[in-house]
């Protein structure tokens, strides 16, 4: 079929960019990126869709219309209207600027209308179309549009390639399309969020519709329904059917902001086209537009497009910059449209410190094209004043506020992407003022998806590994030492070369690390862990904890006092004073002056008394060694805990705020610090006192939740262990199963030493644990230990196997894998030195599991917040520990909570293996264990 010039083509742009969206992805043209390294796999196959569709149908009139991406009238009439709709894909987000600046540069009219949806605007052209004498096609797949088809307006399915007119409406939906509204209104659309009538699908709706007439005349004869329960759904949800019927019925008086009557194109040879398909690298398209009439569509071009990781040559120098300082309201704004127009902008924030819980924004660094960057100064100070109290230097800034709301629509914006180098932190400084930055990149976490911890992830590191280039530092702005000052008292103009330069290099490094992302398939990684975890953990840390000073304090006084009283029995036993903190004198003391066997010297010449060595003396009944090892161990609790911790309560909080590294460990594992309130002992009774200090605001409870054995059940899943799945899925105890299979005794007859020695090598066998090193847990023979793990080895061979698999591809790549795909790197897998290389293939046998239970804690982490919020629960989460949650809950929500955790826990991946999570609460840390 050729549409001739009475023929207007009203093109659903959002359906037309996923229709290109999921076509380049299944022609392997997804990863498809332009010169400026922004994904653009979309763009092109939406570019050549419109040049076919333009092509055929030359005569024809055209317009694209789009959705305003922002809430519309229906959200007024039912708040959660497409509340339900999945995320749009991350990488198609930046593309949605391009198309439309494709189908303009196509010289095709680009319609959209804040407040109104696509299907609005069509619905009102559509109309305006055939009271002039048009005849319509819409290009679209979706149903809501066929309540439009006529004689006159038909569909044009580009997902099938196929023409829908009345008889196919009627084929669709059982009625004709004057009815389609009324059915869609009974049935509902959980894609849209439309609730419906409850228990009544599409062919019922039919079926009543067809009997009755119409919604209105079957509702207020609902009482004449035979059927009892869907005469009472009726009756009880007549008023949410009304609200569906408004929510379903198109708008065909929009106040359409372009008239029907530009609805041509221009010949697609056009200056602005070439401009447009140059600036994105599509080549093959370029060579096309001498016979556009006759061009098939490309099919076999997706490789000659494709980029390949982009290398540091593709890029100008970081000095050949253009660097703005904005102090100004309309330069700010000229900025943010450019932002709009390329889809993309690197951020990063500057502040007086490090811990965004007390930092103070002052200024904000942008970049949208590489080499070009601002600084937009919000809060500097003058350093000095003069006698008169004039500040000295030109302070010109745009009022704090002013420049934030300015900002504000951008980076909440979703067809803007935001970038970042640890944007983590940016996203909780913008969060602090209001503003939920969405969607996010972040370099950092990029570089660690890939490469883990193989190389730097810091800026610095990563601008001198890929661009030979070392940055401004904090110190050549800020000073050094004493003479260091806070950011709101630098110069302007040394701010702006050293935030600028850091926006730049962080869109420098998102063009090199983006497109590896793809072609090194680490996708799931990055896009479904690291990247949605970011807001998660930025909320989580500004949550923080609340602690109890008091009880701190005392703890700190009741520590003292047993320090002071071990050093007093230390120094009796040794028959002298001494230092008991300094390990020279501890060795000199135990090795020299008592005569004690067994000492070794370090490469310094000194007396070695790390924990090990001290630990075999203490063994061996050594009184005055254990009371060492106690005194270290309190001392260490004191000034790490009870001691710091007092001075780490943020004051206007009265809370610790910790911090939990994204990418500081080689599994995937987060890292707390500044506190580490993962290293907190949990089986000694100093540590469980410790834990008492975390508590709940009132009228709250601390809720605990962690995964029960997770690393073994990951074994046997991993390792595909029949008998140890089984045992899992049939919930039988484990460690009990272990010692009845090794030892050869019937389950009812294992002792509990039997069940204690099998659980040490259940947990042993995870981590290659050695004869040696199950001897000294178990306090027995090593000759034994070592036949207890053949033995475990030789019931169990698929963990041999599984073992003996990670080493040798471990040796191969000198990385493992999750089950997700996350790279763990062991870089030492092939060291000539034996203890070295050992370490090594130990890490390559727990790091895949240690790494999937890292990944499965993450993705649970995710769901948290949406489901809490879904459920109208109002729990905050506050600490990841490992294998554990702490989340502080209102009293009266406590078993919903409970209830919700445990099922995203335990239900967030499908494994043969069944994962249990186990909750507790209390008015403390400690009490929830």
């Amino acid at each position: 079929m050729k549409a001739d010039k009475d023929t207007i083509f009203l093109v659903d742009g959002s359906g037309y960019i996923f229709r290109a969206y999921y076509a380049m992805a299944y022609s392997g043209g997804a990863s498809l990126t332009n010169p400026e390294g922004v994904p653009v796999g979309a763009v092109y196959g939406f570019t050549n869709m419109m040049m076919k569709l333009l092509s055929d149908h030359s005569e024809a009139a055209i317009a694209v219309i789009f959705d305003a991406a922002r809430a519309n009238f229906r959200n007024e009439i039912y708040a959660k209207y497409k509340a339900n709709r999945d995320e749009t894909p991350e990488d198609l987000i930046p593309q949605f600027p391009l198309v439309r600046q494709a189908t303009i540069a196509l010289g095709v009219p680009a319609v959209e209308l804040e407040g109104y949806e696509a299907d609005d605007l069509i619905a009102t052209y559509a109309k305006q179309a055939v009271a002039l004498g048009k005849k319509v096609i819409i290009i679209s797949s979706d149903k809501d549009l066929m309540q439009l088809i006529t004689d006159d307006i038909v569909m044009m399915d580009p997902m099938k390639n196929t023409i829908i007119d009345p008889a196919g409406v009627i084929e669709k939906f059982g009625v004709p399309p004057e009815k389609v509204i009324d059915v869609q209104a009974l049935a509902g659309d959980p894609t849209d969020n439309i609730p419906g009538v409850p228990g009544i699908g599409v062919k019922t709706a039919a079926q009543l519709i067809n009997e009755y007439g119409s919604l209105e005349e079957l509702l207020s004869r609902a009482e004449e329904i035979k059927q009892p329960k869907r005469r009472e759904k009726l009756i009880e949800n007549a008023d949410m059917a009304r609200i569906s019927m408004k929510l379903v019925t198109l708008a065909q008086d929009a106040p359409v902001p372009v008239s029907i009557d530009t609805f041509t194109h221009h010949d697609t040879s056009m200056p602005e086209l070439k401009a447009f398909l140059e600036k994105q690298g599509f080549k093959s398209m370029l060579a096309r537009l001498g016979e556009p009439s006759k061009a098939p569509v490309i099919k076999n071009d997706i490789k000659k497009e494709t980029s390949a990781p982009l290398q540091k040559d593709n890029l100008p120098k970081i000095s050949d910059n253009q660097y703005t300082l904005i102090t100004d309201i309309k330069t700010l704004r000229s900025w943010i449209n450019e932002a709009y127009e390329t889809g993309v902008l690197a951020i990063d924030t500057e502040t007086t410190a490090l811990t965004p819980a007390i930092a103070k924004l002052v200024g904000i660094s942008v970049c949208s094209t590489i080499g070009k960057a601002a600084y937009i100064p919000l809060a500097h100070v003058p350093e000095e004043v003069d006698l008169l109290g004039d500040s000295q230097g030109d302070l010109t800034q745009i009022p704090f506020n002013e420049a934030i709301s300015a900002l504000k629509p951008i980076l909440e914006d979703a067809s803007v992407l935001k970038i970042g180098q640890n944007i983590k932190y940016d996203w909780q400084m913008l969060a602090k003022h209001g503003i939920q930055m969405t969607p996010c990149d972040d370099t950092m976490l990029m570089a660690y998806s890939l490469d883990g911890t193989s190389h730097s992830n810091s800026m610095d590191g990563m601008s001198k590994l890929f661009f030979d280039h070392e940055p401004i530092q904090y110190a050549d702005v800020a000073g050094k030492g004493k003479n260091q000052v806070t950011f709101d008292k630098i110069d302007l103009n040394k701010a702006l070369d050293y935030a600028a330069e850091d926006a730049d290099i962080t869109r420098r490094l998102h063009h090199i690390l983006k497109p590896r992302i793809a072609h090194e398939k680490m996708a799931r990684v990055y896009e479904d862990i690291e990247r949605p975890l970011i807001p998660v953990i930025g909320q989580m840390e500004l949550n923080g904890i609340k602690v109890d000073p008091l009880i701190l304090k005392e703890m700190s006084a009741e520590f003292s006092k047993k320090i002071i009283e071990l050093e007093k029995k230390i120094q009796t036993e040794a028959g002298t004073e001494f230092n008991v903190g300094s390990p020279k004198q501890i060795g000199e003391i135990l090795y020299e002056q008592m005569g004690l066997e067994g000492g070794k010297k370090t490469k310094t010449g000194q007396w070695s008394t790390d924990v090990g060595t001290l630990e075999k003396l203490s063994a061996q009944g050594h009184g005055i060694v254990t009371n060492i090892l106690e005194w270290r161990g309190l001392s260490k609790l004191k000034s790490t805990y009870t001691d710091a911790l007092q001075e780490q309560i943020n004051p206007q909080t009265g809370r610790v705020h910790t911090s939990f590294s994204m990418a500081g460990t080689s599994t995937g594992r987060l890292a707390s610090s500044d506190p580490n309130l993962q290293n907190i002992p949990i089986r000694t009774e100093e540590g469980r006192k410790i834990r008492e200090a975390f508590v709940a605001e009132e009228g709250h409870v601390l809720l605990a939740v962690d995964y029960s054995q997770v690393e073994l059940r990951l074994a046997a899943e991993m390792a595909d262990v029949k008998a140890l799945k089984q045992a899992f899925i049939d919930n039988v105890d484990i460690h009990a199963l272990t010692a009845s299979q090794v030892f050869g005794v019937p389950l009812d007859k294992v002792t509990g030493d039997l069940r204690r020695q099998a659980k040490a090598v259940n947990f042993g066998i995870i981590y290659g644990i050695s004869g040696w090193g199950l001897a000294k847990q178990l306090d027995c023979d090593p000759a034994d230990a070592h036949q207890f793990i053949t033995k475990y080895l030789d019931v169990f061979s698929e963990i041999r196997d599984f073992m003996e698999e990670q080493k040798e591809f471990a040796r191969k790549h000198e990385y493992v894998q999750t089950l997700f795909g996350r790279k763990c790197f062991t870089p030492n897998i092939n060291n000539k030195m034996g203890n070295v290389r050992q370490g090594a293939e130990r890490a390559a046998i727990n790091a895949p599991l240690q790494g999937t239970a890292a990944d499965i804690m993450k993705m649970a982490m995710i769901k948290m917040p949406g489901a809490l919020n879904a459920a109208n629960l109002h729990a905050r989460m506050l600490l990841q520990v490992h294998d554990e949650l702490i989340f502080e809950v209102p009293e009266d929500e406590l078993d919903q909570t409970s209830a919700l955790v445990k099922d995203i826990m335990e239900n967030v991946v499908k494994l043969d293996v069944p994962l249990i999570a186990e909750a507790g609460s209390g008015k403390s840390w400690g009490q929830a264990h």
